[in-house]
């Protein structure tokens, strides 16, 4: 019987994981009972360098619940990082993985058909969300705007998929060759192939706490979700190059035209727009363009994407070490 790791990235998380623990728990016991998954199965809750009291509930829900398991990252690295920690490490404790936010607002009832699709021979198994009531109508609005200029930049992306998400252990052997330091999960994993499944399900209400991604986070991680799987954006500096400079011909010939025919022309203020709009158009550019260097520059270094302090697991001792 398949080993499972529910692999729960926390980040300041102390309202919501007595009750994340609890759900989790019985919903493993509840798994083993119908056959699904073996009894030493685990929840891998990993902190991503809580300032609260996260870390300090997880040892001790891992003293009283030997379900429960614990990784302590040295310092905050972020959602994407945290997760890939979890990942990278219970690959080498089970055989299949499900990925979860902390808040448990993604149905934690779909697990079951999770694992029954792995059974039929998916690799992956996506949890797509059924429908966006939940969400305002400006969060519902620009995800799908996200989502639908994702595919027209030609990245391949599963619309209205999180990091909800069953990934095997052949699945994570090969996603452990992916190096790049700046993470989009939602890219990467539709790159690793294998046979794929979906599952979808309803997201509910946060039932504690508050959410780790406000406007300004959600608009970055976007960004580099862009800016790391597609070149359009550069492409298009080249297009609107040759638009103005089409747009500038055109200009020329008309005033061409106007000094032959003896038409005065107050030039001025159209110059001034003119000059400036390329300015722009140029400061524009060059951000774009920097923004892409930068990227290259941080993947060159090659830097450690994380250092985990500690790993609390019922199948390791605690012990430090650097991924």
């Amino acid at each position: 019987m398949d080993r499972l790791y529910l692999v729960v990235p926390c980040y300041n998380e102390e309202e919501v994981l007595p009750e994340t623990v609890r759900r989790l728990t019985d919903k493993l016991r509840r798994m083993e009972e119908k056959g699904l998954v073996s009894g030493d199965s685990r929840i891998l809750l990993v902190d991503d360098g809580s300032r609260d009291s996260t870390w300090e509930l997880i040892c001790g829900f891992h003293r009283e619940n030997p379900v429960v398991s614990g990784l302590k990252l040295s310092r905050n690295r972020g959602h994407q990082n945290a997760l890939v920690a979890g990942l990278l490490t219970a690959r080498e404790l089970c055989d299949i993985t499900i990925s979860l936010d902390a808040d448990l607002q993604d149905d934690i009832e779909v697990l079951d058909q999770f694992v029954e699709e792995y059974h039929k021979g998916a690799q992956i198994v996506y949890g797509v969300r059924s429908a966006r009531d939940t969400d305002t109508a400006f969060k519902r609005s620009t995800a799908m705007g996200f989502y639908g200029l994702m595919k027209k930049m030609g990245v391949d992306i599963v619309s209205n998929h999180a990091d909800y998400r069953l990934m095997s252990k052949k699945a994570l052997d090969c996603f452990s060759g992916y190096h790049e330091v700046n993470l989009f999960l939602r890219g990467i994993v539709p790159l690793i192939g294998f046979p794929t499944a979906v599952v979808t399900y309803e997201r509910s209400e946060r039932f504690a706490g508050e959410s780790k991604y406000p406007l300004k986070k959600m608009l970055s991680f976007a960004w580099d979700g862009i800016t790391s799987f597609s070149t359009k954006p550069l492409s298009l500096i080249t297009g609107v190059g040759v638009g103005i400079g089409f747009l500038s011909g055109l200009g020329f010939l008309a005033a061409l035209i106007c000094l032959c025919c003896k038409v005065a022309v107050a030039g001025w203020v159209w110059v001034l727009i003119s000059v400036w709009l390329a300015l722009g158009i140029q400061l524009v550019a060059l951000g774009l363009v920097g923004a892409y260097v930068g990227k290259t520059y941080g993947e060159v270094k090659a830097r450690p994407r994380y250092h985990i302090e500690m790993l609390l697991d019922a199948a390791q001792t605690q012990k430090a070490f650097t991924e």
